[in-house]
């Protein structure tokens, strides 16, 4: 069995009866992957390059019970302006869902490093008051 990105091939020739083990060779795109630098942006700028960021609803079980606080989230954006993930850093679980799926609804004007439009990452804050 392979460990941390490694893949062990084995190779057989003819009938089976010639056999070369190849150790230790390492899976090209998992090399590829731990090589691209994850490109972060700020909140400031993350949301100055939103051009659709409606605002999440507060759930009406949260609002009943007078839940308030902040939410923050990890937001991955393509190299396209969408969504990819949203991933939760804080905030208290009816607030949570929301956040979540109005996030993924935002769309970015695309990130451009270099010349060409990346994939970046950013934390978003939202805060809930009654």
């Amino acid at each position: 069995m392979a460990g941390e990105g490694e893949l062990r091939m084995r190779l057989k020739v003819g009938a089976g009866a010639c056999s070369a083990t190849a150790t230790r060779v390492v899976v090209l795109f998992a090399l590829a992957a731990s090589l691209q630098a994850e490109l972060r942006v700020a909140q400031g700028e993350a949301v100055r390059a939103a051009v659709k960021k409606p605002a999440p609803e507060y759930s009406p079980v949260a609002r009943q019970m007078r839940v308030q606080g902040e939410v923050e989230v990890e937001v991955a954006i393509t190299d396209k302006g969408e969504v990819d993930q949203v991933k939760v850093l804080t905030g208290n679980a009816l607030l949570t869902p929301n956040v979540v799926k109005t996030v993924k609804d935002w769309k970015f004007t695309p990130f451009v490093e270099g010349g060409k439009p990346t994939s970046v990452v950013t934390q978003l804050k939202f805060s809930f008051k009654l």
